[in-house]
């Protein structure tokens, strides 16, 4: 399995002949990536807000994309094959689960910004579980992965790496990717992070955008 960050939360995930293209958004966009992402074979959504969707982008994009009911309605000039928590895709030899996800809230978030639908994906391929958690809080689960890929930015928003930790240790994940760090309105606490990961024994990569990782 090869996965290559873009910015954000932006994931392109290689594997069994396939390549998915996770939460394309429009932060830190940068024409070129458009070439690298034209060709997934799917495109998976967690949710509606920009820096996980950019429209202009993936109407460029011949794959079907994937996501909820919320971000059909916010983006009705695409078409979404819709999926909720606890949907199973598949397709060939690999295995895509739909979870759940909790998207935190702030006062910034009003005036229709807050999500209501939000969900994560574990990718299967037989030998690596990725799971990629979305703009989530921790919660009770039990779910279980090989790499996670989540937030640690906290601001009410999603987890800090204290609670990402703890999570990562639950799911039984050998290795972290930390994202959903490239907002400056959201900045992440480095020390922090470093500080929680050590404590707690945590594997952990921190990605440049454009950068490549085989699990």
């Amino acid at each position: 399995m090869k996965i290559t960050k873009y910015p954000q939360s932006c994931l392109m995930i290689e594997t069994n002949n396939k390549k998915i293209l996770v939460d394309a958004g429009n932060l830190k966009y940068q024409d070129h990536f458009l070439e690298a992402w034209r060709a997934a074979d799917m495109v998976l959504i967690t949710h509606k807000h920009g820096d996980h969707i950019y429209e202009e982008a993936l109407k460029e994009i011949d794959a079907p994309i994937y996501s909820t009911k919320e971000v059909q309605q916010n983006y009705p000039n695409l078409h979404f094959n819709i999926v909720k928590a606890n949907d199973t895709l598949t397709f060939d030899n690999l295995k895509v689960e739909v979870v759940k996800a909790i998207h935190g809230y702030n006062p910034n978030l009003k005036g229709g910004k807050e999500v209501l639908e939000n969900v994560g994906y574990i990718i299967d391929d037989g030998i690596t579980r990725l799971y990629i958690t979305s703009d989530t809080i921790c919660f009770s689960n039990d779910y279980k992965a090989d790499v996670v890929a989540l937030p640690i930015t906290a601001h009410g928003l999603t987890m800090s790496s204290y609670e990402a930790a703890l999570y990562t240790i639950d799911l039984g994940a050998k290795l972290v990717l930390p994202i959903h760090m490239d907002n400056s309105a959201y900045p992440t606490n480095l020390n922090y992070m470093r500080e929680n990961f050590e404590k707690f024994n945590i594997n952990y990569k921190v990605l440049e955008i454009e950068e490549t990782i085989e699990i």
